[in-house]
């Protein structure tokens, strides 16, 4: 049996509707969830999407129901819809069932379908990492500010690590958090531009889209303060130890891929510990080349689709395009370097049977070792608009089977959330 519909009243308060049950949507159609939602966990939350209307199932007539309007009592509220997020480590699988009435576009989270289920919240997601270095109890503790000052006073004029102080503090960004708890993997942000215009980039606002999740690195960092940074990283973290480019306050770490260079054998000369990543659009094969000579051992590729033309209409590239992603795949292969992919997700879209079709082949093709399934946090309504008649073709067949059918494809393929450090792969 489906859930009870949740609905928000007017101050934020969410409350359970007396009657009507929770549904959800895939792509853009409202559907009724042929899995069982899950209990959240405690670190998710539920929130109110303001300007949107839910839309429940009437179980007397077996039909959908637009939701203008509550009574409470004497009350009548105008009530918003409610959706789940979740923390690291869940795949989103259904969206919220709403629709827009004049409301902002949604800031940028991955907004999950919720209802309400024997007395507590629940919502549609896959548990698809099971590790629990990224749980986020782990981060933001009282012992942050502290770590933070003490780094800051080894290397006070660091560009790189002022700007990491400062996601950490305002963004609470996992990765620049661990660099102060010298743990895991560690951000570099190092570049100020991109040559992509996403629809859903979190550090530049698009025109029509929401404000950015967070602001850019201002100034692009020498070689040095990358390596300094890196290096001291790479000696003395514990756990997963890893060090990233291509972090979510930065544009395309390839644009400055000589800067990068420098940096990668600097670090190399200092230590050989861990692993050294980029997280990249991968529009610059002969860059990342550039960068694998370098000492540079592991790539994560951001992708939302497999289809040339979907990939253009949400990256917007410039002075690239899909065939340069796939020869940098190609590349990544040939020189035996970890390759994942960072496959955004977006539940009636990503899981098209076409879609699905094109991932798995690209996998083959590849043999790419991980995919790590990224709940893409945008307003729904505007990936639509991108979505709508572009891309591989055919009915969703749920994120769930999409997973499966990828592992199928290529059993050794490791899906997950998370980056591999090198004992893991």
């Amino acid at each position: 049996m489906l859930p009870m519909l949740l609905f928000a009243a007017p101050d934020g308060t969410v409350l359970e509707h007396p009657r009507l049950r929770a549904l959800a949507r895939s792509g853009e159609e409202i559907v009724a969830p042929p899995e069982t939602p899950i209990p959240l966990p405690p670190t998710a939350r539920l929130v109110h999407l303001p300007g949107r209307r839910p839309i429940g199932l009437d179980p007397e007539t077996g039909q959908a129901q637009l939701v203008d309007e509550v009574r409470i009592g004497r009350r009548r509220l105008v009530p918003d819809a409610v959706a789940a997020i979740f923390p690291p480590g869940y795949t989103r699988t259904f969206l919220p069932a709403a629709q827009r009435r004049g409301g902002p576009v949604l800031t940028q989270w991955a907004y999950a379908a919720a209802g309400w289920a024997d007395g507590g919240p629940v919502g549609w997601a896959l548990r698809t990492d099971r590790r629990t270095h990224w749980d986020p109890r782990r981060f933001s503790t009282p012992q942050l500010e502290q770590r933070i000052e003490r780094r800051l006073a080894e290397s006070p004029r660091n560009r790189v690590l002022r700007q990491l102080a400062r996601c950490a503090r305002e963004y609470r960004c996992f990765t620049a958090q661990n660099v102060f708890y010298a743990r895991d993997e560690g951000a570099l942000p190092a570049s100020t531009g991109c040559n992509a215009r996403c629809v859903g980039c979190i550090s530049q606002a698009r025109q029509g889209g929401p404000p950015s999740s967070m602001e850019r690195i201002r100034e692009a960092p020498l070689s040095d303060e990358l390596a300094e940074v890196g290096g001291s990283h790479l000696s003395r973290a514990t756990g997963r130890v890893m060090v990233s480019f291509g972090q979510g306050c930065e544009g395309e770490p390839l644009t400055r891929f000589k800067v990068i260079a420098a940096a990668v054998e600097a670090m190399r000369q200092k230590t050989h510990r861990g692993s050294v990543n980029i997280n990249t659009n991968a529009s610059r094969p002969a860059a990342l080349e550039a960068l694998f000579d370098a000492g540079l051992d592991a790539l994560r590729v951001s992708l939302n689709s497999a289809h040339p033309e979907l990939y253009a209409a949400y990256y917007k590239p410039v002075g690239y395009s899909f065939s340069d992603v796939e020869c940098s795949l190609a590349l990544a292969r040939r020189r035996r370097v970890y390759l994942a992919l960072n496959l955004l997700i977006l539940p009636g879209v990503t899981d098209r049977e076409g879609e699905v079709e094109l991932l798995s082949e690209l996998v083959v093709r590849h043999r790419v070792d991980q995919v790590q399934a990224r709940s893409l946090c945008i307003d729904a309504d505007q990936y639509a608009e991108v979505a709508r008649g572009r891309g591989a073709l055919g009915a969703p067949i749920g994120v769930r089977a999409m997973l499966l059918r990828l592992r199928r494809a290529a059993p050794w393929l490791s899906i997950g959330n998370f980056a591999r450090a090198l004992g893991e792969r």
